[in-house]
């Protein structure tokens, strides 16, 4: 199969397939906190990492609808320059999903979804008490991409404050994989939890024959 998206005239199908090619995603599910108070829990699965000094992650929102309005999270960032992301664990996926219902700006997903609002230690956003895991953020920059229905727009943010539930540490203040049961976003309504993983240690310039960077 072969689809060249500048030749279609639709984005829905280049969706599908970016979305079933790019997987798992890992989610990012974000706290903000409206102007008026209102917080706001969305996921998105269009999340990374960006880089350690200074410690910055992106997640991609996409506009709402076919009049490619701004989504509430989007709008609350620009507003309070401030965000958290929670990491999703498996025993939170159903109220995860719950929070992906568009509802009115004026209604919070932590009370449509019974989840508990608890106060983060570097910004005003409200964490979801039930996560495991928490990455605080202040916005960086929001880099607009492209225009119209199906476009969407980066969110970089600087970490302010990573917390971890000690339940998931192990020692060396490394994090269990298994305890923490990050969920990912596969194509359509899939989902996934990590299961079996494997190692491999990066290979050095001696093992394969080739010369180091100077």
């Amino acid at each position: 199969m072969l689809l060249i998206p500048s030749q279609c005239s639709e984005w829905r199908p280049v969706y599908r397939l970016l979305t079933a090619l790019v997987q798992p995603r890992p989610i990012a599910w974000v706290s903000s906190l409206s102007s008026d108070g209102v917080a706001n829990l969305a996921p998105f699965s269009f999340f990374n990492v960006v880089c350690a000094k200074p410690p910055t992650v992106v997640f991609c929102p996409m506009w709402s609808g076919p009049q490619a309005l701004k989504k509430d999270t989007v709008k609350n960032i620009e507003e309070t320059g401030e965000f958290v992301i929670q990491i999703v664990s498996g025993e939170l996926a159903e109220k995860m999903n719950l929070t992906s219902c568009e509802v009115s700006a004026q209604v919070s997903e932590f009370d449509l979804a019974g989840l508990t609002r608890a106060e983060s230690r570097c910004v005003k956003a409200p964490r979801v008490a039930e996560a495991k895991a928490f990455l605080e953020c202040k916005l960086d920059r929001i880099i607009p991409v492209g225009e119209g229905s199906g476009a969407g727009c980066m969110i970089l943010g600087e970490v302010l404050c990573i917390d971890i539930d000690e339940s998931v540490m192990m020692e060396g203040d490394r994090v269990c994989g298994e305890r923490l049961d990050p969920i990912g976003r596969l194509a359509g309504s899939d989902y996934c939890h990590t299961g079996e993983t494997f190692s491999f240690e990066r290979p050095t310039p001696e093992e394969v024959g080739r010369p180091g960077r100077s």
